[in-house]
C-alpha cells in the first residue's frame, strides 16, 4: 500500500472542530434519564462514555504540549473512577450541570485539542502506547475517539450518527493504513475499531492504530 497522505495540522484541527460540533449537536437533546443506559457494546453508561471521550481529547491535548523531558511518559494528572467498573478519567462533568454541562465539557476538551494541533511545532511528539504522535496523529486520534464513541453513545441513546465520509477517510489514511480502501469509509472505521463487520471480513476482536508519520514519497 502506498504511504498515507499527510494531513496538514490546520485541516486536522478543522476536522476536529467540525466533528465535535456535530457530536454535541447530535447528543445534546438526549434527555437526562437516557444517559444512564449502556453505551452500545461498552460496559459504561452513556454519561461515563461521554466523560471518557472528553478525557481522551483533554489527554491528547496536554500530551502534545509537553516539551520538558522525560517525554516518554503520560502527564501525571490524577485519574479516578467514580465506580469500580467505570472509566478512569482526569476529566469529570459536574452531574448538577446536567446534559448541558456535560456537552460543555466535551466541547471544551475538543477545542483544547484543536488549538494544540494548530499551534504545536512540527517536531512536537505526544507520548502514546501506540507510538509517539505528531500533531496530525494527535488530531486523528481525537477524531477516531469521537467518531466511534459517539457511535456507541448514539446506540445507547437511540440517536442517528452518520459522520462525513471524507473525515472518516482521512482518519483511516492517517491511523489505519492497512484498512481496505475500496469500502465505505465510515463502515470501514467501525470495522477497524472492532465495532462492525465488513463484507468478507469478520468483526475484529483486537485492533490498534499507527501513529508513525507517513514515509516520504520516493
Amino acid at each position: 500500500m502506498p504511504p498515507a497522505p499527510h494531513t496538514p495540522p490546520a485541516t486536522a484541527a478543522a476536522d476536529l472542530e467540525e466533528i465535535i460540533h456535530l457530536a454535541v449537536e447530535t447528543l445534546r437533546h438526549a434527555p437526562q434519564p437516557a444517559w444512564d443506559a449502556k453505551a452500545g457494546s461498552l460496559d459504561w453508561t452513556c454519561w461515563e462514555t461521554a466523560e471518557h471521550l472528553a478525557d481522551d481529547l483533554f489527554a491528547y491535548a496536554v500530551q502534545l504540549g509537553l516539551t520538558t523531558p522525560p517525554l516518554d511518559v503520560y502527564v501525571p494528572f490524577v485519574m479516578e473512577s467514580r465506580r469500580p467498573d467505570g472509566p478512569s478519567n482526569s476529566v469529570h462533568a459536574d452531574p448538577a450541570a446536567g446534559v448541558t454541562g456535560l456537552m460543555q465539557v466535551l466541547q471544551a476538551s475538543g477545542a483544547l485539542l484543536a488549538a494544540m494541533v494548530r499551534t504545536a511545532p512540527p517536531d512536537a511528539r505526544a507520548h502514546h502506547g501506540f507510538g509517539p504522535a505528531d500533531a496530525s496523529a494527535s488530531a486523528a486520534m481525537g477524531l477516531a475517539e469521537t467518531l466511534v464513541h459517539v457511535h456507541d453513545l448514539a446506540e445507547g441513546l437511540g440517536l442517528s450518527w452518520n459522520p462525513p465520509a471524507e473525515v472518516c477517510a482521512r482518519v483511516l489514511a492517517r491511523l489505519f493504513p492497512d484498512a481496505p480502501g475500496d469500502t465505505d469509509p465510515w463502515a470501514t472505521l467501525l470495522w477497524a475499531t472492532g465495532r462492525a463487520e465488513l463484507p468478507g471480513r469478520p468483526r475484529l476482536t483486537r485492533w490498534r492504530w499507527h501513529n508513525a508519520p507517513p514515509s516520504p514519497q520516493s
